[in-house]
């Protein structure tokens, strides 16, 4: 390993999702103590570098494209362009044929280990995962280091459908500052628009897309008191058609879409309720951010979330939203919760416990730590 490592970071986008906040966490807390590399296969969508700490040393590198047929030309040249770090860490989907590069041409290229990050799927594999990208990740994932994954849900397709080693999946949950969550928020935190006092807020932080569902959070306001509002932080090409959503069932005056939130910390404690309606879920960090500042959350059992909460809030979930029926049980359950502010308090302080104990972030950065320094000392780059 290099005197100070270098780590390099191939993303299919560095929007404002999951992975990437978790990787500008990381890249925060290590300072200078690491000069990263990060790649966007979208130029347009790196909303996350402007998160980005002034002490990390960071650079954009020219890299070849991400995407395209994985043919030995192109996938020598992504393998290429690998060689000069201590360490390659890819995401998703969106980087897989990096990591098959890597499997084909890590000896000839000499290239340093490669950890794989897997956090969920695109909206084509939500119900059904395919068969030939099955069969594409089990041999492009045949060299890597290790697979990390934030859900048990994960784990187990990694361990039974992608078949790889128990010695190479890492299950290491997403962590946030839970103590930053313990303060009272101002109640004029969103620009142009304002906490009443006689107001409730059922709440949710989710890109505005079409996986996410969130146009049934929008139809259960309908079945709940006019006091009650609904505030949608978040950025997405579903904003127009939620809006009109919500005036068609004429709610549009309780329906708040503010756009995306850079520090959550400051907004989740304002509201009532956590909602969650989408329908491909792993482990959303969302969750562990209501959870940690004292919230029941509505959602269905989707990925880990039967789990996340404590056990007080498992009556408050539901099945998948696949279906009207499920749908009305949502906005039952949101209902129930609504006129029940001592139930309310009582699941809220369970999960604030839980996410104490289980979901700080100081035992994430510990764990993805002791993964990466271990492989760059394991495996040392020739000066």
């Amino acid at each position: 390993m290099s005197k100070t490592p270098k780590i390099l970071h191939l993303h299919s986008t560095f929007d404002t999702g999951g992975k990437e906040l978790r990787n500008v966490r990381l890249i925060n807390e290590w300072g200078k103590q690491v000069d990263h590399a990060i790649v966007s296969g979208d130029l347009e969508k790196r909303g996350a570098a402007a998160l980005i700490g002034k002490k990390a040393r960071v650079s954009w590198p020219k890299f070849p494209s991400l995407q395209g047929k994985p043919m030995p030309g192109r996938l020598a040249a992504l393998a290429r362009a690998m060689t000069g770090y201590d360490l390659v860490c890819t995401y998703n989907w969106g980087a897989i044929d990096a990591v098959m590069a890597h499997t084909i041409f890590a000896d000839a290229f000499k290239l340093p280990p490669l950890v794989h990050h897997e956090d969920g799927f695109n909206e084509d594999e939500v119900r059904k995962l395919k068969r030939r990208r099955n069969w594409y990740r089990k041999i492009a994932l045949g060299r890597t280091a290790a697979l990390v994954v934030p859900s048990a849900t994960l784990e187990d397709i990694a361990l039974n459908v992608w078949d790889q080693p128990r010695t190479r999946v890492r299950r290491i949950p997403n962590g946030i500052d839970t103590r930053a969550y313990a303060a009272p928020p101002k109640r004029d935190i969103l620009p142009g628009l304002i906490k009443h006092k006689d107001e409730f807020w059922i709440g949710t932080l989710a890109g505005l897309r079409q996986v996410k569902q969130l146009d049934v959070l929008v139809r259960a306001m309908d079945r709940l008191p006019s006091e009650w509002q609904l505030v949608i932080a978040g950025e997405g090409p579903e904003r127009d058609a939620l809006l009109a959503e919500a005036e068609r069932m004429g709610v549009e005056d309780r329906v708040h879409l503010p756009g995306f939130v850079a520090q959550p910390a400051k907004l989740v404690g304002l509201f009532d309720i956590f909602a969650l309606s989408s329908h491909s879920e792993q482990f959303p960090i969302s969750v562990v951010e209501a959870m940690a500042a004292g919230l029941p959350v509505v959602a269905p059992r989707v990925g880990d979330v039967g789990v996340m909460v404590s056990s007080d809030n498992g009556p408050a979930l539901v099945d998948p939203v696949t279906s009207p029926e499920t749908e009305k049980a949502l906005a039952k359950s949101l209902s129930r919760l609504a006129q029940d502010p001592a139930a309310r308090k009582r699941i809220g302080q369970a999960n604030r416990q839980k996410t104490r104990e289980e979901f700080d972030e100081q035992r994430m950065i510990k764990r993805y730590r002791a993964l990466y320094w271990g492989l760059m000392q394991k495996y040392p780059r020739s000066q």
